[in-house]
């Protein structure tokens, strides 16, 4: 991998597997809920509300986390985080309601944002460059197979509408267990500079250095909180299969597992950038495309499939691509902006798709996937061509 010792390779593998745990909570939490409301006759717009308390604890807590890692380092972050998610899991069979599970998902939130900020920073901060654009592409296919295998748990619902969430919970915990296996460590201080020690004065610098690379993030978490949330919903009203909807939406995250490894090295080869822009409007492409060929379960999955391989790693190429902007003291601010990003994506998932669920019948919920994909490759195209790298 590139690294110098056994222990770093050790380190990489675990922090891998531990991310997983935030790819397979959330690729299971989505749809499993939405399922369950929709059969229960909860409104579109209710039940995508309720998909943002998972994002919604994300964003809240996005602003105070970097001055724990930054004074605990990255392992105490982890720890607190992965037992936030199986302990919040483990609590859904307890007591079936709106609130208490919108409570919930914004715990399981929290916990998935600190799992991730201390996991993608760890890695960032310490692959070697020659690696990094592979090495965060593994980091990303840890979560895209996390997210993939969530949503295949969804059918355990038929023998017990309580089984997922134990079983999911109990795996989470097997995983989170690893952590105790790896040395702490800290980020690189910050040099004492006008921003040294003011969070807005990093926000700004870090975003005026990489705004572009924040695009892809956001973008991603669009697609998989939308997908996840209002897909399963939206094929239901279409006379899907129930099963069907999990292969479809599996489909998605298999494609992005495909190619991850293969568009980061690529990455490494050719530029972040090139890769990012190919991603992004292939997926949007494909969705498009998708759109009329609703009739048919078996398209729709391949087209998600297809659909997959292009913008199932735009999160990763997003934080690669982020990486080579910005300051090596800044990767922390850096990660933490690729997060509210995404947070801020995946909150407008739901919302938006929702009341398009609600107020459009005659347009495919795929077009409004299709159309935030290439809105984002347009911005990149045009607005990504004055951002220079700042390392």
């Amino acid at each position: 991998m590139g690294y110098n010792t056994n222990f770093e390779k050790r380190r990489f593998w675990i922090l891998v597997i531990i991310v997983s745990i935030s790819g397979f909570s959330q690729g299971m939490l989505l749809p499993l809920v939405s399922v369950i409301f929709e059969q229960d006759g909860v409104s579109s717009a209710l039940n995508g509300l309720n998909a943002t308390g998972l994002y919604l604890g994300t964003l809240l807590v996005s602003p105070f986390i970097e001055r724990p890692l930054r004074k605990y380092g990255y392992k105490p972050i982890i720890i607190v985080g992965g037992a936030l998610v199986f302990l919040s899991l483990l609590m859904f069979p307890l007591w079936k309601s709106i609130t208490f599970w919108f409570v919930l998902r914004i715990l399981i939130g929290v916990g998935d944002n600190a799992l991730h900020y201390a996991t993608q920073t760890w890695i960032t901060s310490t692959a070697p460059v020659h690696l990094l654009g592979k090495n965060i592409a593994i980091y990303g296919l840890s979560f895209g197979i996390g997210f993939a295998v969530g949503p295949l748990f969804v059918p355990l619902m038929k023998i017990s509408e309580g089984l997922p969430f134990i079983v999911s919970s109990l795996l989470c915990l097997l995983a989170w267990s690893l952590v105790f296996f790896v040395k702490n460590e800290h980020p690189e201080a910050i040099q004492m500079t006008s921003v040294g020690d003011n969070a807005w004065g990093r926000y700004v610098k870090t975003f005026k250095y990489a705004w572009v690379a924040f695009l892809p993030p956001f973008c991603y978490g669009f697609l998989e909180s939308s997908l996840n949330a209002l897909f399963p919903v939206y094929a239901l009203r279409k006379s899907f299969d129930v099963s069907m909807v999990s292969i479809i939406l599996a489909a998605f995250s298999t494609g992005g597992i495909l190619s991850q490894v293969p568009l980061g090295m690529l990455g490494d080869k050719i530029g972040r950038r090139k890769v990012s822009l190919l991603a992004l409007a292939g997926g949007g492409t494909i969705f498009g495309i998708a759109s009329f060929f609703e009739g048919s379960e078996i398209v729709v999955a391949i087209a998600f499939l297809c659909a997959g391989v292009f913008a199932g790693s735009v999160f990763s190429l997003g934080i690669a691509y982020m990486t080579d902007l910005t300051p090596k003291e800044l990767l922390p601010t850096g990660n933490l902006l690729c997060g509210i990003f995404f947070s801020f994506g995946s909150l407008s998932g739901p919302f938006f798709g929702g009341i398009y669920l609600q107020l459009v019948d005659q347009y495919s919920f795929l077009l409004l996937v299709s159309a935030i994909l290439l809105i984002v490759f347009f911005v990149s195209l045009i607005g990504g061509k004055t951002v220079k790298h700042a390392v």
